[in-house]
């Protein structure tokens, strides 16, 4: 209580007593002129960091309004199911490795490597690996889109003949913003996984999450059918 009001004290010195407010910016001049050095490079350093931050955020908007101009073509073409189009350009627009290469830092480049990885997917001759690769790289916000990223990361893994992998993100795709129209299907998928490589308890876990939290969904009874059938094998 002492210190308080000897603070107190002390303020109410300042404000009414002027030769104590100019001794106080005096020695506030004063420490100034001892640092003088490094009170500018502080302030250089916070300049910086806020030319940086606004210079980072005009750029990055410039690159989101040409991407997004620039995306046009190719979103066309992949609509049209003319996917290597789509993925690599006319000669005389962007495709969505164009995209990639030149707005990097684009929602466009970001969008595109969903699109790509989509592609790389379902072109004649697939390659799981740059799908892999692409959908990893995409973020978004959009419930369905990010979980549907992450279950195609899921098909390509299954694909290349690893369903543990497969199985890990098919569980992500089930548990991002979960909901019940799209998230059993994820779960199935992930129990089918996980039953592929013997590990009958994870498939079991699986199924019946689809039971105990999507009762009304199209696959309950298939869910049903076959947590019975694994329990049955675990059991014997």
């Amino acid at each position: 209580m002492v210190k308080k009001g000897k603070e107190a004290n002390k303020g109410n010195e300042l404000l009414e007593n002027p030769d104590a407010l100019a001794d106080r910016l005096s020695k506030g001049e004063e420490y100034l002129e001892k640092n003088k050095k490094q009170v500018f490079i502080i302030g250089g350093i916070i300049a910086l960091i806020i030319v940086g931050a606004l210079g980072y955020k005009y750029f990055k908007n410039q690159q989101d309004e040409k991407a997004q101009n620039d995306m046009f073509q190719a979103q066309f073409y992949f609509e049209a199911d003319s996917l290597q189009k789509a993925l690599l350009g006319d000669g005389n627009h962007f495709g969505f490795l164009d995209i990639i290469d030149e707005y990097p830092l684009s929602e466009g480049a970001n969008l595109s490597h969903y699109y790509a990885g989509v592609i790389y997917m379902r072109q004649s001759e697939p390659d799981y690996q740059e799908a892999i690769d692409h959908l990893k790289k995409f973020k978004s916000d959009d419930l369905l889109v990010q979980g549907r990223a992450f279950a195609l990361i899921g098909d390509a893994y299954m694909e290349q003949g690893n369903a543990n992998e497969a199985a890990k993100f098919y569980k992500k795709a089930a548990s991002y913003e979960p909901n019940e129209y799209i998230s059993p299907q994820y779960w199935m998928k992930a129990a089918v996984a996980y039953e592929s490589f013997g590990d009958l308890e994870n498939a079991v876990n699986c199924y019946d999450a689809v039971v105990s939290k999507y009762p009304k969904s199209n696959e309950i009874h298939a869910a049903r059918k076959h947590k019975a059938r694994l329990k049955g094998k675990l059991d014997s």
